[in-house]
């Protein structure tokens, strides 16, 4: 694992160039009007938490995360604190402790009442309602997808395809992201197909991964979530979406497999 993070360290470095800063220059035509929650009210020192206060709060989901990951590892198969530390390492309920700790260190350890801190909520709901549906709607479409099978037959029809294992992985994943909408749903629908190469074929599984990974960034459109979480957040329109979102992965996507193809040739 540490040496495909340092393999895609490698290639993040130029696509994050070509994708960010380079490809945003020709973007300068799109207007939009960002979503409330990035239109903060002006707010004097005195009432804002404090830095750490505010690090701490936000920062906990991520650390809690990586806390009840490697916890199980520490702990011994047997142990009775196994199934516990399964329980809050579950992403829902990391998510309502972060919700908890936020309410108390940000609201109700600063004074402010809890009828101040539901008209906060009430009014994050409002911001996010439109955007929850947009995302639930990708989201019904991407389900029936893959219980239906039809990343399965795709990933098993592109199989056939006589191309370099690399190259074969990226199309694979490419292809079920572009019917799919899911990067995950591609990603891991891919990489189950293709396991049998990294022992067959001789490649480097690292390579094999970042390949993958590549691929499943690769044709994001209306049925990716992602998609519309843009769109409506810097509330542009869909063709300018297609211009600055869509476009920017394929840059990311198509760099990660240059950059795949580079360290094949060079290691």
């Amino acid at each position: 694992m540490g040496l495909t993070l340092i393999y895609g360290l490698v290639i993040a470095v130029p696509a994050i160039i070509l994708g960010g800063p380079i490809f945003s220059k020709t973007l300068k035509g799109i207007r939009g009007e960002a979503a409330g929650i990035f239109q903060p009210t002006e707010t004097s020192q005195a009432n804002l938490p404090g830095t750490l206060n505010s690090f701490v709060t936000a920062l906990f989901p991520v650390f809690a995360l990586i806390l009840f990951t490697v916890l199980p590892y520490l702990l011994a198969p047997d142990s009775r604190t196994l199934d516990f530390v399964h329980f809050l390492g579950n992403p829902s309920v990391v998510m309502i402790l972060s919700l908890l700790l936020a309410s108390y260190s940000l609201a109700l350890s600063r004074g402010k009442s809890m009828v101040w801190l539901m008209k906060v909520y009430e009014e994050a709901v409002k911001d996010i309602a439109m955007i929850l549906l947009i995302i639930a709607g990708s989201g019904i479409f991407k389900q029936v997808m893959e219980d239906s099978g039809v990343s399965v037959q795709i990933a098993n029809s592109l199989q056939e395809l006589s191309i370099h294992p690399l190259l074969l992985a990226w199309v694979i994943t490419a292809v079920i992201r572009g019917c799919v909408g899911s990067a995950t749903v591609a990603a891991l629908t891919a990489g189950g197909v293709l396991l049998p190469l990294v022992t067959t074929a001789g490649v480097d599984p690292n390579l094999m991964v970042l390949a993958i990974g590549a691929g499943s960034l690769m044709f994001s459109h209306v049925n990716d979530s992602g998609f519309w979480l843009f769109k409506e957040y810097f509330g542009i329109s869909v063709k300018d979406t297609f211009r600055s979102w869509s476009v920017m992965e394929a840059i990311v996507s198509v760099v990660g497999l240059a950059g795949v193809w580079v360290l094949y040739l060079i290691l």
